[in-house]
């Protein structure tokens, strides 16, 4: 279990920055094709956000009755992603409402705020919920500290994932515990890509039984006969079997068969074929 700071205010003023530091790690941030983003707490951050060219404004759970706070976001013009995770329903809808009221664009992240966030606690319901109710970009910002439910929540079509990282889960701070390391960031990463493509690929059915046929013919099975019949013989049900490969009268056509005679000498060894049965009276 990593250590904790004695109170919250010694755990801010260790992780706060400068306004050089800030330069630096979103220079940096852009140098490895990242785009840059941080949660703003206060309207003198929101200034030294939007002085660095910050695109998008997330808006921590805690935040959710900050209305200068919001304010100072929203008259940016630029897109907020909202964190719920201590909101109910209604105050949900009331964020959304002024929103959509001053024309800004905006994304919901289902969230529950508990560091780690157990996965009964997840909510992967919301995520739905959210989409149905206000049509809008939902993704999670996950607590667990596993990945679990961000593969859920990209399995499902969430537009966005949150997620915490850390060199180390012993290390010191409150957020360790929550986070995932690095190589489960990158497994995470690929699990993106692979259900990206995914989604871009719809299958045929159609088509793609089409391009199986030679794998059909393999798999599936054909009529054939269990002892060999003289010709003119009539098929009785207790007369056949089936056998692999599918290339001579499918199983599926049995009843075509019964009761029909035979053209000609038909050995066991070999799967019956249409030219071996007279046609039907």
């Amino acid at each position: 279990m990593s250590g904790q700071d004695e109170t919250r205010y010694d755990y801010w003023k260790r992780m706060e920055f400068t306004r050089s530091q800030w330069e630096k790690l979103s220079n940096h941030a852009r140098e490895k094709g990242l785009i840059f983003l941080s949660s703003a707490f206060s309207v003198e951050a929101v200034e030294l956000l939007d002085d660095l060219d910050m695109p998008a404004w997330k808006v921590g759970s805690g935040e959710f009755k900050s209305r200068e706070l919001l304010d100072a976001m929203i008259k940016t013009g630029k897109p907020i992603l909202y964190s719920s995770g201590m909101s109910t329903y209604k105050e949900i809808s009331e964020a959304v409402k002024m929103f959509n009221e001053r024309e800004c664009p905006f994304g919901l992240f289902q969230c529950t705020s508990h560091y780690p966030t157990k996965l009964e606690n997840v909510g992967l319901n919301v995520i739905n919920e959210y989409k149905k109710a206000h049509n809008c970009p939902v993704g999670l910002s996950d607590h667990s500290g596993t990945l679990y439910p961000s593969l859920a929540a990209m399995a499902q079509g969430s537009d966005m994932i949150e997620i915490h990282v850390t060199f180390d889960k012993n290390m010191y701070g409150p957020d360790a515990v929550a986070s995932v390391n690095f190589n489960e960031l990158e497994e995470l990463c690929k699990a993106r890509d692979a259900f990206f493509t995914m989604d871009q690929n719809p299958v045929d059915k159609n088509i793609m039984a089409e391009k199986m046929s030679t794998m059909r013919g393999l798999f599936t099975k054909s009529l054939a006969l269990k002892q060999p019949q003289k010709a003119g013989t009539v098929l009785l049900a207790d007369m056949i079997t089936v056998k692999k490969p599918g290339s001579g009268i499918t199983s599926d056509k049995i009843d075509m068969v019964i009761g029909r005679k035979l053209k000609q000498d038909v050995s066991e060894d070999r799967l019956l074929r249409w030219e071996d049965i007279e046609d039907a009276a």
